[in-house]
């Protein structure tokens, strides 16, 4: 076994006392029971629905190497049969793991934040990266105030490149947790109106972003979105935290990282770009001018920690979309022919995250993906989350990245889409539904073969559902990337 954290670091790391005989080390470190490996530390961490501590006979029967649990909570557990570690605060003992864990680090370290595409972005360099290296990147949106001290902890003390997500949706969210990170270059993709609910305008927004500035390590770099309006109060926020090395990423002349070529199909992009004096050459294997803009990015951030720019741009090809965040699915229709590509719809699964500007890039995206046969261009879009007072005018607004597209037909559903179904003209065919679960049906009715579907809202609606519900009832021809 692979020891992640001998015992005799792990207590000094979190100022914990032991109990009973501590094996060697731990393999991993876990929250979670049911995901929980053996050999891995549990950290009891109490959460607003739930406690870990609850949880702790299930650790152990899961293999938990050792307990990490809260002083308070001791007498409530009983006879535990596992070694255990009690600190203080068990939150807070993983935030000093994650300190630790990044002074031991020789890592070259990248942190992502912005409005849209961190996700996307951070799984982009951890992809290229490992062509080049030893990665380390957050677990899937890993960006909050456990997320990063958990994903911190866990990084293995010997990798050459390390990825973290940082996310907020309040102003003083990011600082903390930079200034754990401590990243060697900061990304901000994009600023827009996502959280807006929490703020009073996108200028309040970008300033909570630029937090992560803060963190960044001494001759450290800020990789700007150099098209984002935003640019400018993001550099100057950025030179007002003493970042001395502040590039821009885009198509604008005054880029650092700039896009020179670009050509989008249905299921890839190749793009020309002079990243730090080198002309790069590229096919992205994940379709959509969004991902080209991250693409820039992750070609400059790579560029700025030393790694091979012609062998991360060649990992750009086997690129591909994340569940929720793009990926596709070919699925056979009953009424077409297995043969035939009639027979087939395609499924875009952007079902994890919305706000305007990423339902501005999904619809780009179903836009520029071809039909076949007599197959419609379906966007299915669910409530943007978190936009306040402004959620009914900005859900409106949706209207006007409609029409003129190639999609004609739109299903919709949660009570803020309401606003968009009053708003779309009477020549785009709309069905609106309160939930999920009354669209359901209505959507799996409707489908037709050679018919390409995008789904897309906020998490928190639930349109996934929607998602499994087609690949339940339609068979895959394939999961793979590529349409042909």
């Amino acid at each position: 076994m692979s020891l992640l954290w001998t015992s005799e670091a792990l207590v000094a790391a979190m100022d914990g006392r032991p109990l009973g005989p501590m094996p060697d080390g731990i393999s991993g470190i876990s929250i979670d029971s049911r995901s929980l490996q053996p050999g891995d530390a549990f950290f009891a961490i109490k959460g607003e629905a739930m406690d870990g501590h609850d949880f702790a006979t299930s650790a152990i029967k899961a293999g938990a190497g050792v307990l990490v649990v809260a002083e308070g909570k001791l007498p409530s557990l009983g006879r535990l049969t596992a070694p255990i570690i009690v600190v203080e605060d068990v939150l807070v003992a993983l935030e000093k793991l994650g300190v630790a864990s990044r002074a031991r680090s020789s890592a070259k370290i990248i942190a992502v934040t912005g409005s849209a595409g961190k996700t996307t972005t951070k799984e982009a360099l951890r992809h290229v990266l490992q062509a080049v290296g030893k990665v380390h990147a957050s677990a899937q949106s890993f960006n909050n105030h456990w997320g990063v001290p958990l994903t911190l902890a866990r990084m293995p003390d010997d990798c050459d490149y390390a990825v973290f997500e940082i996310g907020m949706n309040h102003p003083d969210e990011i600082r903390p947790l930079v200034k754990m990170v401590r990243p060697h270059v900061a990304i901000v993709t994009m600023i827009a109106a996502a959280h807006l609910g929490f703020f009073r305008n996108l200028d309040e927004i970008a300033k909570a972003k630029a937090e992560i500035f803060e963190g960044l390590e001494p001759e450290g770099a800020a990789v700007l979105n150099r098209d984002d309006a935003r640019f400018k109060l993001l550099d100057k926020m950025a030179h007002a935290a003493g970042v001395e090395h502040v590039y821009g990423f885009g198509e604008n002349a005054r880029s650092t990282f700039k896009l020179t070529k670009c050509e989008l199909h249905a299921d890839h992009s190749d793009i020309a770009a002079r990243i730090g004096g080198h002309e790069v050459l590229a096919r992205i294997g994940a379709p959509g001018r969004h991902m080209v803009q991250n693409v820039l990015a992750v070609l400059g951030a790579a560029h700025l920690v030393g790694a091979d720019l012609d062998k991360v741009a060649s990992a750009l090809a086997d690129l591909s979309a994340e569940r929720g965040r793009g990926k596709r699915h070919l699925l056979r229709h009953p009424g077409g022919s297995t043969s035939h590509p009639g027979g087939l719809i395609t499924l875009i699964d952007e079902s994890y995250n919305a706000n305007p500007a990423s339902m501005a890039a999904a619809m780009a995206l179903l836009n520029a993906t071809p039909v076949t046969g007599e197959g419609r261009r379906i966007a299915v879009l669910g409530d943007m989350l978190e936009l306040g007072d402004h959620s009914a005018k900005l859900h409106a607004a949706l209207a006007d990245l409609i029409v003129g597209t190639g999609t004609q037909t739109v299903f919709l559903g949660g009570p803020e889409m309401r606003a968009l179904a009053e708003a779309l003209p009477a020549e785009i065919k709309t069905e609106y539904r309160a939930g999920v679960e009354e669209l359901k049906p209505v959507l799996l009715a409707a489908l037709k073969p050679g018919d390409v579907v995008m789904i897309k809202s906020s998490k928190g609606i639930g349109f996934a559902k929607l998602v499994d519900a087609l690949l339940g009832k339609f068979p895959a021809e394939s999961t793979a990337r590529k349409q042909t």
